[in-house]
């Protein structure tokens, strides 16, 4: 399928990147953002990092009539546009639930009436809140938590009711979502409303939820994202990252490349259709293992700080099944971890961060959010 796609948001980190994929493969791409300061700094102009061949349209979600103008001629489209932040989520609320929530159902009631050939929608590991987690007997187990008197023990780990201890297992799109902050409630929210719409008015669409995006052109000013930016912009100013809990968090980190051609593989594979596919790299780390790599490769002799504390929203672990998106999509990830830190730390070594983490952490604190 060739055409005109719209992206909302697509100014941003993964936008960006899936508009040039997609121009790359042929279509012309039209890109609605509203360049949010958080992201796009105090006085945001068209980033120079989109691709010059992409048309631009400044303007919010929320307004049906830019909404309609974004989507005259349009054939498919990718809808990112979101406010992104667990932490920043649990006290912005009505600014997360109006951007995330409402901005979706303006796009949706647009596309009723200007209906196009495929939309896929961006979701992300958020919404599972815990992952899957096995006994020590292979048992399933999803329905793992962790109690206020535990996290004030430091007792970090999964237990089930009855004491036995929990392992972590690759989480699959089936597993029962979790919410755990206002930010997952309303990204797992955009992913419904899509699907729904989609069903009833014969719109075929995918969700794709997207586990830790790393790479080039990353907001490194915003610390309520991407971890392994808020790590490079403590580095970059000679800083020791700092991580919650233990550093024992397992995640899964998936080179922007590869999320790149995920997106493309969504819009053209017809089987993709009515699905949520999740997109990593399928190859787990600890959060405190990929800071040190990140310090290593960019050259700084600077170890992490392990606070003991622990936020609220956050989750002890969890890293994805990506069988389906193999299955069903063809998608294979080609970027492994080393060579993609690599390739972002050679982007990172001709930008300037404004390390912002403690301007995040005191919000937090403020508000009680950090245990």
């Amino acid at each position: 399928m060739k055409g005109t796609v719209l992206i909302t948001g697509g100014a941003g980190f993964i936008g960006s990147h899936v508009a040039a994929r997609l121009l790359r493969a042929g279509y012309h791409v039209r890109i609605l953002d509203s360049l949010v300061t958080q992201v796009h700094g105090d006085t945001p102009d068209r980033p120079s990092y989109l691709h010059p061949d992409a048309e631009f349209i400044l303007g919010d979600v929320r307004n049906p009539e830019i909404v309609d103008e974004a989507l005259s001629g349009v054939d498919a489209v990718f809808h990112f546009a979101a406010l992104v932040g667990v932490g920043q989520s649990m006290y912005q609320v009505a600014e997360y639930t109006s951007v995330n929530n409402l901005g979706t159902a303006v796009l949706l009631e647009r596309l009723v009436k200007k209906p196009v050939r495929k939309l896929i929608v961006a979701s992300s590991m958020s919404i599972y809140g815990e992952g899957r987690y096995q006994t020590a007997e292979g048992e399933i187990y999803d329905q793992a938590t962790r109690s206020a008197s535990q996290l004030r023990a430091h007792e970090w780990e999964m237990k089930t009711p009855d004491g036995r201890p929990l392992q972590p297992a690759p989480t699959p799109e089936t597993k029962q979502p979790t919410l755990a902050s206002v930010y997952a409630l309303s990204k797992y929210d955009q992913e419904q409303m899509c699907l729904i719409t989609g069903r009833a008015y014969g719109l075929p669409t995918v969700a794709l939820r997207f586990f830790n995006a790393y790479g080039p052109y990353q907001s490194l000013s915003n610390p309520y994202t991407g971890v392994l930016a808020i790590f490079a912009s403590r580095l970059l100013n000679r800083k020791r990252p700092i991580i919650f809990e233990d550093g024992q968090q397992i995640r899964d980190f998936v080179s922007i490349y590869d999320i790149a051609e995920a997106c493309r593989l969504a819009l053209e594979v017809e089987a993709a259709q009515d699905l949520v596919f999740n997109i990593g790299s399928g190859k787990s780390i600890t959060v405190v293992e990929v800071a040190k790599r990140l310090a290593r490769i960019l050259g700084r002799s600077i170890e992490p700080e392990i606070t003991g504390s622990y936020r609220v929203g956050d989750i002890r672990h969890c890293f994805p099944d990506i069988t389906r998106a193999r299955r069903v999509l063809g998608y294979e990830p080609q970027v492994d971890l080393e060579r993609g830190i690599e390739d972002l730390a050679a982007w990172l070594e001709r930008q300037t961060a404004r390390d912002r983490f403690g301007e995040m952490q005191a919000e937090l604190a403020a508000r009680g959010l950090v245990v």
